[in-house]
């Protein structure tokens, strides 16, 4: 097709992504004029609109599904590309967009920043925290290059990459101090805090429950594991939160910290990328050191007697 761009297939990505032109504008550094008069020279190029505009946002037309799944497909291809040509720089230098979930972010991406910059100084990290689903998303349309989550993904378009382990920790009101350590069963009967849907966190302490998201209960939801943490200190309920997040969350709070008996509820916490990255032994040297520094990071939590 005479005159088509990668140009025209970024932005066309981009506002099917926000499905509003300001905002994808707004991704793409440019003026939403800008971008309205390349998505009109892309149907005119092809002859038909992609999208249907709206007061607020726009649709893709049928031919713009089918569009936007071959440019994705162009995009990626020529993302690897790029990172074919960086595969051969040891160590790696340049952009490394690492996604990060929210029950790690706020407790490891420090650490991670600095390791990585004292290890690859050339390297310039884009970090972005959000849910799991959304990373994963963002990692097979390529544009993410490798992600920090929970495992198993169970993708098989990704490489999966194990960082370390973590235990849960019960966090209850301190006039719960000297109660017996519920079990499961008995947990499902307490009033029990939890993130909001989409946190595979809530999912994991779901399960050591033993209880599923459409049964009734007696719950409520927070935000953060902050929130979490000071909805118990106020006597609202207890909670379950990862081990990194103790120094954090329960320095100050008016709570009590009990761990279970093994088998205690964990989480194992991976790298993953896609199998296709041309970086993905770049990418495993990064998981390395990102592992080193979690153990580093376990080992001030939680010291060896």
């Amino acid at each position: 097709m005479i005159g088509l761009t990668l140009k025209h297939l970024r932005y066309f990505d981009a506002l099917a992504r926000f499905g509003h032109f300001g905002r994808a504008a707004e991704s793409c550094g440019i003026s939403q004029p800008a971008i309205s008069l390349q998505i009109k020279e892309l149907e005119t190029m092809l002859g038909t609109p992609l999208v249907e505009r709206r007061t607020r946002e726009i649709r893709l037309t049928s031919l713009g599904e089918d569009f936007l799944s071959r440019a994705r497909k162009i995009l990626v291809e020529v993302d690897e590309l790029d990172d074919l040509a960086r595969s051969t720089e040891r160590p790696l230098v340049g952009r490394l967009r690492m996604g990060i979930i929210p029950t790690v972010a706020p407790y490891l991406l420090t650490d991670i920043i600095k390791g990585l910059s004292a290890r690859m100084p050339a390297l310039e990290l884009h970090p972005r925290e959000t849910v799991t689903r959304s990373l994963i998303a963002d990692l097979l349309d390529s544009r993410l290059d490798a992600a920090i989550v929970a495992l198993p993904i169970s993708e098989p378009a990704l490489q999966e990459f194990e960082l370390f382990q973590e235990d849960f920790v019960l966090v209850r009101p301190l006039s719960e101090t000297e109660k017996p350590v519920p079990s499961p069963k008995k947990l499902k009967e307490m009033r029990l805090l939890l993130l909001e849907e989409g946190h595979c966190f809530r999912d994991q302490a779901l399960s050591f429950c033993q209880m599923t998201d459409d049964q009734p209960r007696n719950i409520m939801e927070g935000s953060s594991l902050s929130t979490l943490v000071q909805m118990v200190g106020a006597g609202m309920g207890l909670t379950l939160i990862p081990e990194m997040a103790l120094p954090f969350e329960t320095r100050f709070a008016q709570v009590s910290l009990v761990r279970f008996a093994p088998p205690c509820p964990s989480r194992t916490i991976g790298m993953v990328w896609r199998k296709t990255n041309p970086l993905a032994k770049q990418l495993m040297e990064i998981g390395a050191i990102v592992r080193q520094i979690g153990h580093n990071k376990h080992k001030e939590i939680c010291p060896e007697p």
